[in-house]
Formats: structure tokens, C-alpha cells, sequence
């Protein structure tokens, strides 16, 4: 496993043709809005060393306050089209519900795309694939139409929903937490599964999942 020093500056030293030389301060910015589309989020722990987990240990730690077993709370957002989706309109069928952290940044579309390609998969399943962002409605038409995206985008504008089911966030909340859930006919939740790192494998698990419902 490989640990940097993360710089009193900005994110992009973390490349490694930089040098770090200063430790961590909590009082400074650690990640830009425009520097967010280069990174697919890294989990770290509160010290001035920065674990970059390999790819067997990719999965973050789950501190959801939505939990297996239970029923959500319930949402009305917005979609890409602009029309108000609740989430019980789904209950009856098995729903994919997958916060990301923006439209267009690499792993964000990586995952979108993922999604795409398996979405006839999960209507063989009788599943609804419903992806979650701060990003307004605009910004999610744009990006569904020009990856073809075949499901429902919601903008959770503020984070609210983000934030009321327990999502955690990634480098001391700078950036959004990349989580999924399936939820049953019912509307119970049946996985949480978290992984910033490998976003197809947010695909493969629910699909695993849904196969056993």
C-alpha cells in the first residue's frame, strides 16, 4: 500500500512528479471544483499520511444511517427532463439507487456507462437504475444525452438526500461518497455496497444481488 504526505497546497501535488513536503493542515482546502474531474475520490484517515488502498481493499467502510432491513426515507427530485420522481413510484419492483459524486468526472462516467451497458440486464430483472448528484437538471440532460444513459438521473441539489441517508463522504467530506443500494419490491434495502475506487464494480454487485431476489 503506498502513503503520501499530503501537501498544505493543492490536490494535483498528489501526482507523483511532485514531492510532498508539508503535513496536512485541517484548516486548508483540500480538493477544488475544477479539480475534482481528475481524481475518482480517495478515502483517507484523519493524519497527515494518505493511504491510497490497492484494489482488494478498495471498498470503503459503510457508516450509513440507512441500513440492510430497512426502508429509506422517501424522496421527491427532480430528474433530467425536469419532472418531479418520488421513490415510492418504484415500490412493487426492485430499484438501483446509486449516489455519485458529478456528471462528467472520469469515474462518474465510467460507472454511468457501466450501468448502460448492463441495463438491459437489469430490466431482465425487472430492476429501475436510478443514478443521485448535486448536479442540477441541466447538467444531468447533458450528460445522459451524450453518454446515451438509458435511466433516471436525479439532482439532489444541497445534498439533502445524500445527507438523510447517511452517505459518507471521501477526503474529509470535500468529496462525495460514490455508494449504492438495491431496494426490494417492498422498498427494503438488500445491499449498500461502497466503492469510490472501481466504479463498474457497483454494476457487477448489484446485478449479483438482484439475481438472488
Amino acid at each position: 500500500m503506498a502513503s503520501l504526505t499530503l501537501p498544505n497546497h493543492s490536490l494535483p501535488s498528489l501526482l507523483p512528479t511532485q514531492s510532498p513536503r508539508h503535513p496536512l493542515s485541517h484548516n486548508h482546502p483540500i480538493l477544488s471544483k475544477s479539480s475534482q474531474s481528475q481524481f475518482y475520490g480517495l478515502r483517507v484517515s484523519y493524519s497527515s499520511s494518505l493511504s491510497i488502498p490497492s484494489s482488494s481493499s478498495a471498498k470503503g467502510s459503510i457508516f450509513a444511517k440507512v441500513n440492510k432491513g430497512t426502508v429509506p426515507p422517501s424522496f421527491t427530485l427532480k430528474d433530467q427532463d425536469g419532472r418531479n420522481v418520488t421513490l415510492s413510484k418504484f415500490k412493487g419492483k426492485p430499484v438501483v439507487v446509486y449516489f455519485y459524486p458529478a456528471d462528467e468526472t472520469p469515474g462518474c462516467t465510467k460507472q454511468a456507462c457501466a450501468f448502460r451497458d448492463s441495463y438491459e440486464k437489469f430490466k431482465k430483472a425487472g430492476a429501475e437504475v436510478v443514478g443521485i448528484s448535486g448536479d442540477d437538471p441541466s447538467s444531468h440532460k447533458a450528460f445522459a444525452k451524450k453518454y446515451r444513459l438509458p435511466f433516471t438521473l436525479l439532482s439532489d441539489e444541497g445534498n439533502k438526500v445524500r445527507k438523510e441517508w447517511g452517505v459518507p463522504s471521501d477526503l474529509f467530506g470535500t468529496l462525495p461518497g460514490r455508494q449504492t443500494y438495491v431496494l426490494d419490491k417492498k422498498g427494503e434495502v438488500q445491499l449498500i455496497y461502497n466503492n469510490q475506487f472501481q466504479p463498474e464494480k457497483h454494476v457487477d454487485e448489484t446485478l449479483k444481488l438482484l439475481q438472488s431476489l
